[in-house]
């Protein structure tokens, strides 16, 4: 029997569990491995996003070094198939976030990456989501080019503030991560300036020690590197290469104070490499992948936080 063809609970297996808070208030959070990315293209995943046309699909992409290729995966982490996003470059692409605008269902590529901090323009990529299907070319709807008002930053984590008609971008060497604001829409002509919004304070923050280590053992476990919105509107996660914090906000609170308010903290245990991270068809599950061929995906089930 192949991969694709294995029921979802055979690939179940848990790993651990995390206690949100005590066992009187709330069940443990827990996650398990619900397969592995059998498409031996997606080598270094680094953006994942829900679709909003097909319970049950995810949209993933390769960081730099790639084609500009967007692939679909089921829950359990078949191939469904891939498209080619005509007039765009892939020149870090490191995130992936979906969103409806005026009824209709839209993926944003996120070419955000900058390792060392020496690109002065960083692009968003928007195209209607189409259907999955095997093999398909789709021409970019539309890009937003913008700089930051601090300088070139390095960033794996964007999500789509619908609400507000914003993209939300979270610098990843920064400390704390600097939050940033992008427009979604813009005459393609105009370079954008991004609007710094303040610092998230809630992520585990390094030791001195720890920073000092990190080059010389190559774990910079600290850094973001992935981060979504819910439907809803009302949770959020950030993504670390050993973590994942899950944010409950308040209607009407912004996102900004949401993320520097006390999050569940889901520990990755020895899952390294941790890159793309998105939520699930519902608020209550979030999937986890990461770098490398073949890399496990991760389900994380969120059912016993309490809604604000």
């Amino acid at each position: 029997m192949s991969q694709k063809s294995k029921p979802l609970l055979q690939w179940a297996v848990p790993l651990l569990l995390i206690a949100a808070c005590s066992a009187a208030e709330s069940p443990p959070v827990s996650f398990e491995v619900v397969g592995r990315l059998e498409d031996s293209k997606i080598r270094e995943a680094s953006g994942l996003a829900r679709s909003q046309r097909q319970a049950g699909l995810l949209w993933i992409i390769n960081d730099n070094g790639a084609k500009e290729l967007v692939h679909a995966i089921d829950h359990s982490g078949a191939r469904l198939g891939e498209f080619d996003l005509k007039k765009s470059r892939n020149k870090d692409w490191e995130d992936l976030a979906s969103f409806r605008l005026d009824e209709q269902p839209y993926l944003m590529v996120a070419d955000i990456g900058d390792n060392e901090a020496k690109h002065e323009r960083r692009t968003l990529y928007f195209v209607a989501e189409p259907a999955a299907k095997k093999k398909n070319a789709v021409k970019l709807d539309w890009k937003v080019r913008y700089v930051y008002p601090d300088g070139p930053r390095d960033s794996e984590a964007a999500a789509v503030d619908i609400e507000n008609r914003r993209a939300l971008v979270l610098s990843k060497r920064d400390l704390p991560p600097r939050l940033y604001s992008v427009p979604l829409q813009t005459d393609d002509s105009e370079t954008l300036t991004a609007t710094w919004l303040g610092t998230v304070n809630s992520l585990y923050q390094p030791t001195r020690q720890e920073i000092a280590i990190a080059p010389r053992i190559k774990d910079w476990f600290w850094q973001t590197v992935g981060m979504d919105i819910s439907a809803d509107k009302l949770a959020a996660v950030i993504l670390t290469y050993r973590a994942v914090y899950y944010y409950q906000r308040e209607p009407g609170q912004s996102w900004l104070e949401a993320l520097n308010s006390k999050p569940v903290r889901v520990s990755l245990g020895n899952f390294k490499n941790a890159e793309a991270v998105a939520f699930g068809d519902d608020k209550r599950t979030v999937f986890v992948t990461g770098e490398n061929k073949n890399p496990r995906l991760l389900r994380i089930d969120l059912s016993g936080e309490t809604t604000p």
